[in-house]
């Protein structure tokens, strides 16, 4: 008897699916190496002795190897293509993590800080590319379960490092064992990926002036990206401070924000899908800027947690569906509009928290709060003017 069994009678997976699934293993890749990183800082700062002042230098070096890539990464990816540049960048961030655990020195960690920067950047630029071909076969927004399974990965970085830290096992180990994984789940999810990027044009400048369209969709995500670096390096102090929570509960405006952040990312394509892109930027800057006026107003542990609720589901939908509209830019290949709307985006990012140190020294973190309210209505507003539903 034979027991062959064709291939034809298998139940199989349709080749979209295949390619978003796989392309979403490079997303969670991603943001699981950049979690694994975060979740260590203490330990590290520890081990090579840094104060907390030297410790903020040192992390500068990362934006600083972002920064230098945002360019080069859009010309790279559409030079040669998004499966390559994705490849060996998630790759090579990976490795790189490994590096960060095993630097001896402040210089040491400074030079590997900036190459992760870079290799994470190349990354980003090449995955979101993947994700607007993706989006492509589909013909419909998914885009932001993409960034929705980077914060998933978040989270499960954030609980690898917890137990990892308390089982008593030291970075390099820790981050070893991460960059095993990644190597694997990444030799088999790079054969899958899309071999061939959608609207491409290799003779690209490396840099490249973003039309008016572009423009805006960056300074949307230049908005949207000062709120989110606002929550991420500040939520805990605001309740400490300004909330008077108990030690126990500091953290809890953060782990409410990301929470829905996270979620929203899941139902943020549906909604775009039903609404279009303008309502669904519109409804997510006035979200933002909703939640963070009732925690400045009402600055108390359960209106404050609901504040930081709504302001994670504002902010998760922005920067996906910012970047799945320039990434169907008709001027510029995918890979060079996500990096010049990156550019633009990630000033904001870096711009956000010294701001609220600023104004909060010369007044209060309130009205920090509320000037980050404003940059939600500037989403809404700006929202008006993105072409397309």
């Amino acid at each position: 008897m034979n027991f062959t069994i064709s291939h034809l009678s298998l139940p199989r997976l349709s080749t979209r699916s295949v390619r978003r699934t796989a392309v979403g293993a490079l997303f969670f890749l991603q943001g699981l190496s950049f979690a694994s990183w975060a979740s260590r800082i203490p330990s590290i700062q520890q081990t090579l002795g840094l104060s907390d002042a030297q410790l903020g230098g040192v992390l500068l070096a990362l934006p600083a190897g972002l920064m230098l890539s945002l360019p080069m990464a859009g010309w790279l990816t559409a030079k040669i293509g998004s499966r390559k540049v994705a490849t060996l960048a998630v790759g090579l961030y990976a490795l790189t993590l490994l590096s960060l655990g095993l630097a001896q020195s402040t210089p040491q960690l400074m030079g590997c800080l900036f190459m992760f920067g870079l290799f994470g950047n190349m990354a980003n630029i090449s995955i979101n590319t993947q994700a607007v071909g993706v989006e492509a076969l589909y013909n419909r927004p998914v885009m932001a379960s993409f960034h929705g399974l980077w914060s998933l990965a978040g989270f499960a970085g954030a609980m690898l490092g917890a137990f990892m830290i308390g089982a008593g096992i030291v970075p390099y180990q820790h981050f070893a064992a991460v960059l095993f994984f990644a190597l694997a789940l990444l030799a088999v999810a790079s054969r899958y990926i899309l071999p061939e990027d959608v609207n491409n044009n290799g003779d690209q400048p490396i840099f490249a002036k973003p039309d008016k369209t572009l423009l805006t969709l960056g300074i949307i995500a230049f908005c949207a990206m000062i709120c989110e670096g606002a929550m991420f390096d500040w939520s805990g102090i605001y309740f400490k401070k300004v909330v008077l929570a108990d030690k126990a509960m500091v953290g809890a405006g953060y782990t409410a924000f990301m929470s829905t952040m996270a979620m929203g990312r899941f139902i943020a394509d549906w909604f775009a899908t039903r609404y279009g892109l303008k309502r669904t930027l519109q409804v997510s800057g006035v979200l933002i800027a909703a939640g963070l006026l009732i925690a400045v107003a009402l600055p108390y542990l359960s209106t404050a947690i609901l504040g930081f609720f709504l302001v994670g589901f504002g902010v998760s939908s922005v920067v996906p569906l910012v970047y799945s509209a320039a990434g169907k830019s008709t001027v510029m290949s995918p890979g060079v509009a996500l990096a010049a709307v990156s550019t633009i985006g990630f000033l904001g990012f870096l711009i956000g928290p010294p701001l609220i140190g600023f104004v909060a020294g010369w007044s209060s973190l309130r009205l920090s709060f509320t000037i980050i309210a404003g940059m939600g209505l500037c989403v809404a507003l700006m929202g008006r003017k993105v072409k397309g539903e």
